[in-house]
């Protein structure tokens, strides 16, 4: 199935694959296009390419498309369903343009176009953005590099004079202390998502074993450490000149837009940039192997993993819809194949096969997660994944597979377009790949016309017998659990010198008739309504809020419980979570592979999830499909097969997960919080799946009994984003309104949380962590949308509740400790706390800490200052403009209201709040809050490195174990009177 990210590398990695697309075919501009779009004049050095108003597509954006006489194109979309307007600027730049021993430069440079340009200072770009309310970000894959930005319409201009300016003028800005941060900060993103996440390292080790030494695929997006340290300033500069030209450039820009403006704006701020050198396509890549390759990796991990990995084709080929279809139908999903062969017997944790595609060459995955209650190894999970081949080859393709296929793309497709940022991205990518913006259109077609004799054949010629690379990933010091002996080892040849390492820094200085260095005035802000809610009652007296969606043909319905982790019994931590796993499983009416099946028919998803205080269950579909949805729905909610079968194995599969999440810091320090500020054996202290010792004690009876004190008749609310009329939905609840409801009861938790009383650090072993996790806790107030909460949260802004607040650029921009820090309020309905977040590479650790207890203190003494007040008002006060675009943010507005019963209009009073509130007023209401004197300190790392160091800044130290409980005695009087355990 078609994904902009193959799903499930070994539950932590995910591996970033390139838009899909054919050559285009979109019409080109006409006289005649020309005349009809003669509303807009042309400004100098601007053509017209093409337009296309959707006509005759099954799935449009329709767009008009530009090209400026220095070779950068321009791709508009008018959507005024919203006041926002969102910019793409992709350029054809990704890691596989790095040449051998310089990885990781695209990446590099994802980091550097946010370290201010000629005329936007250091910081600058994010702090102007979120202060307009938006919201901003830059990706980098194998193949390409963007920047986003979405943002209330009134602020496009400035936008595009940010975009330009780093696209003219970034080099005149950069300078090695920048360059330094920077290449700290990505060191430590590294250390976060890759060295110090278990199977982290997989892929890149999976890639360097497949393509050949120097393939553009050989070196994983983030790069190398060693080629990181080898690489100076000028280096980063020259890349930046052979790829950042406005020629290899696409700026894409949709939403509540006026084309003529906005083509006016786009040149004036960049048809003055000069072109580039010549940026002419790579030549198609595929990997090719003569021989199966095996490697073992090991690694930090507790369950082992096989990934076997077997070469294709490339993105845009005729096969690779027929090869998507083939890998749906081998492993996606509790009907797929492989999922039957190991998940559904217990013999394996996951199991499931994607077709992953890049620009320049394609693979088939297969990845499985072992599960060692079942006592098997490795070697029977790679003989697993064969024979599941084989019974590929027998067993054949029929039309019902491909009826499920088609309809879970259509449906894919559809989904993905419920915001102007989903239509911009994907007209982005196909004009970047495809040279059309149009090629979506083909792209439907082509997997549309999918036969079944065109998946047959590309097995039978891509994947049956063809050599595979297949790598285990096996607990440290364990390399005999592998499938197979190693057989391969990769080498890298780095080049002596590098050709352009003496060329002169060619600048291409801009020559505007302008002053670039003034900042644009925006327009007036757009006046932004609350979207319409119909509150009502079904006729068993269950609150329903519905909300209208009409850009896409869709429904989503979510049925609300009232009950939660709050309400499970002592003992039986993770109750709710393995009862609604169970809930996924099969139902009395047909088997999990037979619900799954009649799922993918309509192309629709069900999934039932637990919180604290409540469990829902949510629909997504097609609108057409919406009486066969609920169908499905009512299925799921009232007849759960909870078999001894699907609950032995759910149970195991979950404790063995319970067991690998140990072995992440992140795990690790989330349950010590828990159990440090709630109590060990609270019900809100534990992971929402338990730990391994409560799992243990659940038993069928106790999920059968949990359910049936529940469902249905603890159905407390119902919402709805719909493109159809309210009187059709009511019509669809039907079975839903007929449930018999009673009011719960839910008895006050046993147990006392515990007193925090000075500073008293929690200190949790990881050994051989790369980086430590830091979590600093206080108790704070419960959640209330129109009181004190509110307001704290909008004091916590500048702290740590943005990029550019005070604990970020500290820790991160400042100092280099960290990939990212902030500080955020966790409020529930019956209590709260205050929370600072960050994971900090090892030898930094003792310091991050120092630094973010003086900024609490720092805050909790002066409060915010007035230019901080202005920055976080204006901010927070033009979000409004993109909270309520798409279905998912409508339905989280009605559920906010419906969890909290708050008023319909309880937005719109927020924001008469924080016109109305003053800076004094916030900060009395922050700094009464903050308890800097009195928190808990969390500490996740590797001891014997980072102990002293933690030591030396004088606080208790408690040891905890792996689960949050007291490991040994306090070692000093002082942390007697600390939290109690």
């Amino acid at each position: 199935m078609h994904r902009t990210k193959i799903s499930l590398i070994f539950a932590a990695a995910l591996l970033a694959a390139c838009s899909k697309g054919t050559e285009d075919s979109a019409s080109q501009a006409t006289p005649q296009d020309a005349a009809s779009n003669s509303q807009i004049t042309l400004p100098a050095g601007v053509t017209l390419v093409e337009t296309f108003n959707g006509d005759g597509a099954e799935i449009a954006i329709p767009y008009r498309k530009f090209v400026l006489d220095n070779g950068l194109t321009v791709v508009l979309h008018e959507d005024h369903s919203d006041p926002l307007a969102h910019v793409d600027v992709t350029y054809h730049v990704g890691s596989n343009r790095e040449d051998a021993g310089r990885s990781g430069f695209a990446h590099f440079f994802e980091h550097m176009m946010f370290q201010g340009s000629k005329n936007v200072a250091d910081e600058e770009h994010f702090r102007l953005v979120q202060e307009a309310g938006g919201t901003l970000n830059g990706t980098t894959n194998t193949d390409r590099t963007n920047y986003y930005e979405t943002v209330p319409a009134n602020q496009l201009e400035t936008v595009l004079w940010l975009e330009s300016d780093r696209m003219g003028a970034l080099l005149e800005a950069v300078t090695e202390e920048k360059f330094e941060v920077q290449r700290e900060t990505v060191k430590n993103e590294r250390g976060q998502r890759v060295d110090n996440r278990p199977y982290g390292r997989a892929l890149e080790t999976m890639f360097a074993a497949t393509y050949a030494d120097g393939h553009p695929y050989s070196w994983p997006v983030i790069g190398w450490l060693e080629d990181l340290d080898r690489a100076d300033v000028n280096d980063l500069k020259r890349f930046f000149l052979r790829w950042y030209g406005p020629n290899n450039a696409v700026v894409t820009i949709g939403g509540d837009i006026d084309q003529a403006k906005t083509l006016e704006w786009v040149a004036k701020y960049f048809g003055s940039i000069p072109a580039g050198p010549e940026v002419k396509n790579l030549p198609k890549q595929p990997a090719t192997l003569t021989a199966d390759r095996y490697l073992t990796l090991e690694d930090n991990i507790h369950l082992p993993a096989l990934a076997v990995m077997i070469p294709t084709v490339y993105s845009g080929h005729v096969d690779e819809p027929a090869l998507d279809a083939a890998a749906e139908i081998l492993g996606q999903g509790q009907d797929s194949m492989l999922y039957k062969r190991l998940v559904q017997t217990g013999r394996a944790v996951s199991a499931s096969v994607s077709h992953s595609c890049k620009e320049l060459a394609c693979e088939m995955w297969f990845i499985v997660i072992q599960n060692p209650a079942s006592g098997e190894s490795l070697a029977e999970m790679e003989k697993a994944v064969r024979e599941t081949l084989t019974e590929f080859a027998k067993r054949g393709v029929t039309e019902d597979d491909l009826v499920k296929f088609k309809a879970g793309y259509e449906s894919y497709r559809v989904f993905g377009l419920q915001s102007v940022a989903g239509k911009v991205s994907t007209l982005a990518a196909f004009e970047t790949f495809t040279g059309s913006p149009k090629g979506i259109d083909e792209e439907i077609k082509s997997y549309l016309s999918v036969a079944t004799d065109d998946v047959t054949r590309v097995f039978e010629q891509y994947i049956a017998g063809k050599p595979a690379v297949l790598l285990s990933v096996v607990p440290n010091g364990k390399p005999e659990l592998a499938a197979a002996e190693q057989n391969f080892t990769w080498k890298r040849t780095l080049p002596e010198s590098f050709a352009d390492k003496q060329e002169e820094l060619a600048l291409r200085p801009l020559k505007d008739n302008f002053d670039r260095s003034v900042q644009p005035t925006p327009g007036v802000n757009p006046q932004v309504e609350l979207p319409a809610i119909n509150d009502g009652k079904l006729e068993n007296g269950v609150r329903l809020l519905t909300v209208q969606n009409d850009e896409t043909p869709t429904v989503t319905v979510q049925a609300v419980f009232d009950f939660g982790q709050r309400d499970e019994p002592n003992g039986k931590a993770g109750l709710t979570s393995l009862m609604t796993d169970l809930m996924s499983e099969a139902t009395t009416e047909r088997d999990a592979a037979e619900f799954t099946e009649a799922l993918k028919r309509l192309g629709a998803s069900i999934s039932v999830r637990s919180g604290y205080y409540e469990t829902t269950v949510n629909l997504n579909v097609l609108a057409k499909h919406l009486d066969e949805g609920m169908a499905l729905m009512m299925e799921r909610i009232l007849k759960p097969a909870f078999t001894e079968e699907d609950f032995a194995r759910i149970k195991q599969q979950t404790i063995e997960s319970l067991q690998q999440a140990r072995k992440t810091p992140q795990g690790l320090a989330t349950r010590a919080l828990g159990a440090v500020m709630r109590g060990p054996e609270h019900p809100l202290g534990f992971p929402s799946s338990g730990i391994p010792r409560t799992v243990t004690e659940i038993t069928l009876e106790d999920i059968k009994g949990y359910y049936e004190a529940h469902f249905p008749a603890h159905l407390s609310g119902i919402t709805v984003s719909t493109s159809l009329p309210h009187g059709t939905i009511v019509k669809a609840l039907d079975g839903l309104a007929k449930l018999k409801v009673s009011q719960p009861v839910h008895p006050a938790i046993a147990f006392q949380k515990p007193e925090i009383k000075g500073r008293t650090v929690y200190l949790v072993d990881k050994e051989g962590a790369a980086q430590s996790s830091l979590l600093v806790s206080q108790p704070a107030m419960p959640y209330d949308a129109l009181g004190n909460y509110y307001l704290a949260n909008l004091g916590n802004f500048p702290l740590g509740g943005n990029f550019n607040s005070r604990i970020n650029l500290n820790l991160r921009e400042d100092k280099g400790y960290t990939y990212g820090a902030r500080t955020y309020l966790q409020g529930e309905p019956e209590e709260g706390m205050y929370v600072f977040s960050s994971e900090v590479k090892k030898e930094a650790t003792a310091d991050a800490l120092s630094e973010a207890l003086k900024e609490l203190a720092a805050y909790d003494r002066d409060g915010m200052t007035d230019v901080e007040f202005s920055y976080m008002r204006s901010s927070i006060g033009q979000q409004e403009a993109r909270s309520y675009e798409t279905p998912g943010a409508k339905l989280g507005l009605l559920g906010s209201i419906m969890r909290y019963n708050l008023p319909l209009d309880y937005r719109s009073q927020q924001n008469a709040i924080l016109k109305e509130t003053d800076r004094k007023t916030l900060n009395k209401v922050i700094t009464d809050m903050l308890d800097p004197d009195n928190l808990a300190i969390i500490v996740v790392g590797d001891a014997a490195s980072i102990r002293k160091d933690v030591e030396a800044l004088g606080m208790p130290i408690v040891e905890l174990d792996e689960d949050g409980y007291v490991k040994e005695a306090e070692e000093t009087p002082e942390a007697e009177t600390s939290a109690s355990l």
